[in-house]
C-alpha cells in the first residue's frame, strides 16, 4: 500500500467514525457522580450489569468480568468472545498492580511471509478478509483468569455471565452505536451466511433501528462457558465450530493453537508523571510503553502556563508523538520473542535526550526522526470500573475491526477477530491505518501482534486517582495521553477531560489529524509552526473515571451513541 492510499485510508476512517459518532460533542454536561462505586462502559446495559456486581458486595474484578460478557452480547462490534485484550488491575489493600495479558496469537502453522502476494508485497486482503487474519481468541481465558485470582470469590463465573445469557436468549434492542455500525458494516457481515443469519434481515438487510437482536447460539456458547469454564471453549465443540470456521475462510488455526492457548499475568509497567503513578499495559502492548514515554517528554514543559489547547501546547505533545510512534515502528513486539530495549524507552534520561531534539516553534519532519524501518484496527472498546473498596480495573478488548472478520462460527454465535492484520506484514508496509512496523512486529508462530491498547491506571497517595483508556487503533495511545494531561495539568473534571478535541499524530504518515472541535484559530496556529493538519471526524471512546475527595467522577465519551457512567 503507497502512503498516498493509506493517508486516503486513514481519512476514510475518521469520515467513517464521523458517521456514526454522536453528532456533536456539545457543551460538557458534567461527570456522572457517586460516592461508592462506579462503572463506566461503551454500552449501557453491559454498565448496568457491572453496576449490580459491585452493589451485591463483587469488586472491581468481579464486575469486569460481568461487563466484559455482557458487551460480547450488547456491543458485538468490538465486545467479544472471539477477540482479546488487556487488563490492568489495582487492589491497593493487597498492594496488588497486575496486568493480564490476554492478547490474541498467531496459531502454529503461522508463516513470516504469510500476508505476502507472490511478488512479496503486502496484501491487507489476506489479514483482514480471510482466515489468515484470525489470531488464537483470549478473551475467555482472560476474563477467568482475573476473576480467579483477583475476583472476591463471590460470584462464580456461572453467576456472572447469566445477564448476558439471558440478554443473549432474550434480545436486545437494535439502537444506539449497535444500529450506527449495523447499517455502516453489514457488507462485512454479508459475506458469510452464518453471520448474516444472526446480524441481518430478510433480503439481506442489516437489522434496522428498533428491531430486535437476537443471539441462541451466542447463549449457548456462554451456558457452556459457565457451566465448563475456559476448557468449553478452547477445547470442546466450541473450538471445533471455530476450526472448522477458520479453515473454511482460508485461515490455518488447529484445534492445537486453542488447546494450548494461555493468558499471561505480566508486571505492569509503572512511572511518574508530575507526582501521579502511572500503571499500564507492558508490551504487547505498546500502550503502557509510549504513554510513559510521552509523559516523560511531556513532563519537561510548563504546559498550564502555555495554556489547555494553545497552538504552543498542542504544537509539542504533536512533536513528542511523533518520536514515540517512531520508536514503537522500530523496536516493539512480543515480549516472549523479541528483546525490547523497555527501560531505555521510558527512562526519564531518555525524555530528556527527545526534549533536546524537539524544536519549540516549528514541526520536524517525519523523515528526519527515527530508522524508517518501516499496524492496527478498530474496533476495539474499553471499559473503567471503581469499587467501594478502592479497588479498579481497566479493561480494553477488541476485534480488530468492526465486528473483526464479520465472521459467526457456525453454531457458536461469536464473531472471529482479524487481529493478526496487527502483525507488519512486511518491514516498512504501513496498515490500512498508516502505522508502520519493523521486524520486531513481523508474523510468526505462536506471536502475539503488537497493539495500541492502553489501559491504563493513575495512583495518588497509593489509591487510583484515574482510570481510562480508549478505542481508536493507532489513536488509543494519544487519546489517552490527551484525557491524562486534560486531568493533570488543565485540572479538568472527568467529563471536560474526556470531552475536550483531540489531536493525533503517528510519526507516519507525516501528518496531525484532529477533530472538528478544535477551534480554528489553534490549526492556524500549528500551521503556522510547520503541521500539515488535517481536521474532520472524531475518534475514541475514552470511558473514565476519576476519583476526588468529594466524590467518584465517571464520564462516558459523548462520541459513541449509547455509552454510560452509573455508579453509587
Amino acid at each position: 500500500m503507497t502512503g498516498a492510499s493509506v493517508g486516503v485510508a486513514f481519512m476514510l476512517w475518521l469520515a467513517s467514525t464521523a458517521a456514526f459518532a454522536a453528532d456533536g460533542l456539545g457543551p460538557p454536561q458534567g461527570p456522572a457522580l457517586a460516592h461508592r462505586q462506579m462503572v463506566v462502559s461503551q454500552e449501557r446495559q453491559a454498565t448496568r450489569i457491572g453496576l449490580d456486581v459491585l452493589e451485591q458486595g463483587g469488586n472491581a474484578v468481579d464486575a469486569a468480568v460481568a461487563v466484559g460478557l455482557a458487551l460480547a452480547v450488547t456491543h458485538p462490534q468490538a465486545g467479544n468472545l472471539g477477540g482479546g485484550g488487556f487488563m490492568v488491575i489495582a487492589q491497593p489493600d493487597r498492594n496488588i498492580l497486575a496486568a493480564i495479558d490476554y492478547r490474541e496469537a498467531a496459531p502454529l502453522a503461522t508463516t513470516r511471509d504469510m500476508f505476502l502476494t507472490a511478488q512479496g508485497d503486502a496484501d491487507p486482503a489476506k489479514s483482514l478478509n480471510s482466515g489468515l487474519g484470525v489470531g488464537v481468541p483470549g478473551t475467555v481465558a482472560g476474563l477467568a483468569l482475573a476473576l480467579d485470582k483477583y475476583g472476591s470469590g463471590r460470584f462464580s463465573l456461572a453467576a456472572l455471565a447469566a445477564p448476558a445469557i439471558r440478554l443473549a436468549r432474550e434480545g436486545i434492542a437494535v439502537e444506539d452505536d449497535l444500529a450506527d455500525t449495523l447499517a455502516r458494516f453489514a457488507p462485512r457481515l454479508e459475506r458469510w451466511p452464518s453471520s448474516a443469519a444472526v446480524f441481518l434481515g430478510p433480503g439481506g438487510a442489516p437489522l434496522q433501528r428498533g428491531a430486535t437482536l437476537r443471539q441462541g447460539d451466542l447463549a449457548q456458547s456462554l451456558e457452556a462457558i459457565a457451566r465448563e469454564g475456559p476448557r468449553a471453549f478452547y477445547a470442546g465443540p466450541i473450538a471445533d465450530k471455530i476450526v472448522h470456521a477458520v479453515a473454511a475462510a482460508g485461515g490455518v488455526m488447529a484445534r492445537e493453537d486453542l488447546q494450548s492457548y494461555r493468558a499471561i499475568e505480566r508486571a505492569p509497567l509503572t512511572g511518574n508523571y508530575r507526582g501521579y503513578d502511572i500503571v499500564a499495559m507492558p508490551p504487547p502492548s505498546s500502550g503502557g510503553v509510549h504513554l510513559l514515554e510521552m509523559l516523560n517528554v511531556l513532563e519537561g514543559y510548563r504546559l498550564n502556563e502555555y495554556g489547555e489547547r494553545s497552538p504552543q501546547t498542542l504544537h509539542l505533545m504533536i512533536e513528542t508523538m511523533k518520536r514515540a510512534y517512531a520508536d514503537r515502528a522500530q523496536f516493539l513486539g512480543d515480549p516472549d520473542q523479541v528483546r525490547l530495549p523497555l527501560a531505555r524507552l521510558i527512562a526519564k534520561s531518555y525524555a530528556q535526550e527527545l526534549r533536546a531534539e524537539i524544536d519549540p516553534e516549528h514541526a520536524t519532519p517525519a523523515r528526519t526522526i527515527g530508522a524508517d524501518s518501516a499496524h492496527e484496527g478498530d474496533n476495539t472498546t474499553h471499559f473503567s470500573v471503581i469499587d467501594a473498596f478502592g479497588n479498579a480495573v481497566a479493561n480494553t478488548y477488541t476485534l480488530n475491526l468492526p465486528y473483526g472478520l464479520g465472521l459467526v462460527a457456525e453454531g457458536t454465535g461469536i464473531l472471529l477477530n482479524n487481529e493478526l492484520d496487527d502483525f507488519a506484514a512486511k518491514p516498512g508496509a504501513p496498515n490500512a491505518f498508516g502505522l508502520i512496523g519493523g521486524e520486531a512486529n513481523a508474523p510468526a508462530p505462536r506471536k502475539r501482534p503488537l497493539s495500541s491498547m492502553s489501559p491504563t491506571i493513575v495512583m495518588k497517595d497509593g489509591k487510583p486517582f484515574l482510570i481510562t483508556g480508549s478505542p481508536g487503533g493507532s489513536r488509543i495511545i494519544t487519546t489517552v495521553l490527551q484525557v491524562i494531561v486534560n486531568v493533570i495539568d488543565f485540572h479538568n473534571n472527568m467529563t471536560a477531560a474526556v470531552d475536550a478535541p483531540r489531536v493525533h499524530d503517528q510519526w507516519r504518515p507525516d501528518a496531525v489529524f484532529a477533530e472538528g472541535a478544535l477551534p480554528e484559530e489553534t490549526v492556524r496556529g500549528l500551521v503556522a509552526r510547520g503541521h500539515t493538519v488535517n481536521v474532520g471526524g472524531k475518534w475514541g471512546s475514552a470511558n473514565s473515571i476519576r476519583v476526588t475527595t468529594d466524590a467518584i467522577e465517571g464520564a462516558a465519551d459523548p462520541r459513541t451513541r449509547g455509552a454510560a457512567a452509573q455508579g453509587d
